[in-house]
């Protein structure tokens, strides 16, 4: 009996033992080679084009491509599922999916996509954005980086299926040449050691000389997620509105679009469908957040994005709307519409966009 008991008190302090190296060998790893990039910095453009924005109408398209590893078929452990990464049938299928919905569009002027794995374990290593860079070979683009780990050890119990390497960033393609293309760090991060292995959030910038002398400003944006209260949320809306309105004061004007992870001013996050789980609720951007004349854009019949705690049902999953654009007041919005796919190979759906300077 005593010799059992000392057996089982052995490979428990082993168990413990090894858990601590575990978790602590990564905080030390995560430590060392934690991504720490400069606040204001520029991005190399590549697949130069000669094009000049000389109209003065241009279209857009938004889509957060969830690394393509987040399709109808999948759920998700960080909200509330099992699956760490697809199976990589279902990752290149949803890859597939992506490009060939991206596709359709080939010919809208500036093409902002989030979640764009460049080379990351969760799928497979395979470089997106040069897959996507070969669809849009008469558009210019930039990769900026918001999530750069060595090595990821979540899920803590599952170390044989943990994340690993991720390498994702937001990019930007243009069929106009920018004069500029920059990465823009958002403020806020989380504590100690969470923040090594967290998302460095930023917006990517591309700046475009127009025939009149005034400029054309478009931002990509990928704004906190798993932000209890919005704290983080208040501090990357408070430097955007900064540099928005500092650049509308010099008669440029503004387009932004992206995944900003809250819902606009005014609109019901239950708006298609109820919900009674609270483990997520998106905030609403407050109306008066923007001075009068500026416009937040979506189609409110479109959701734009779903939960993950299980796969998708339409009409059962819990989905809202969080992927739009804000414009400058001397920007006319001509028309605006969410591209339904039935969540197939993303949790996020596109939404289009076309508009006039004044």
């Amino acid at each position: 009996m005593k010799s059992s008991l000392k057996m089982a008190v052995s490979l428990l302090l082993i168990v413990i033992g090894i858990t601590v190296l575990y978790v602590g060998g990564n905080i030390l790893y995560g430590s060392l080679t934690n991504y720490e990039p400069e606040s204001v910095e520029a991005v190399e453009i590549h697949h130069p084009q000669k094009l000049q924005p000389e109209t003065s109408e241009f279209s857009f398209f938004i889509w957060n491509l969830g690394y393509a590893g987040l399709g109808a078929q999948e759920d998700f452990f960080f909200d509330g599922g099992k699956m760490v990464r697809p199976s990589k049938a279902r990752a290149e299928e949803n890859l597939q999916g992506i490009l060939s919905a991206i596709s359709k569009y080939s010919d809208t002027d500036f093409i902002l996509l989030q979640e764009v794995d460049k080379h990351s374990k969760r799928s497979y290593f395979t470089n997106q954005l040069e897959a996507i860079a070969n669809l849009l070979p008469r558009h210019a683009y930039s990769y900026a980086i918001n999530y750069l780990v060595r090595y990821i050890p979540a899920p803590l119990h599952r170390p044989w299926d943990a994340l690993g390497k991720v390498d994702a960033g937001l990019t930007t393609y243009s069929k106009y040449q920018p004069v500029e293309a920059t990465r823009i760090a958002f403020p806020g991060e989380f504590p100690f050691p969470k923040r090594l292995f967290w998302l460095d959030r930023c917006m990517l910038l591309f700046r475009y000389d127009l025939p009149s002398g005034k400029q054309l400003v478009v931002i990509n944006t990928h704004n906190e997620a798993y932000d209890e209260g919005g704290v983080i949320k208040k501090q990357e809306m408070e430097l955007m509105k900064e540099l928005l309105l500092k650049e509308y004061e010099q008669g440029n004007y503004i387009i932004v679009g992206g995944d900003w992870n809250q819902c606009p001013p005014g609109f019901a996050y239950d708006s298609f469908i109820s919900d009674d789980d609270s483990s997520w609720v998106p905030i609403n951007i407050s109306p008066d957040f923007f001075p009068e004349g500026w416009r937040w854009v979506y189609d409110p019949k479109i959701p734009t994005n779903r939960k993950l705690k299980s796969t998708y049902e339409r009409g059962k999953t819990f989905t809202t709307l969080i992927d739009f654009y804000l414009v400058s007041p001397n920007v006319n919005v001509l028309s605006v519409k969410g591209v339904d796919l039935n969540f197939q190979h993303s949790d996020h759906q596109p939404v289009v966009m076309k508009v006039a300077l004044e």
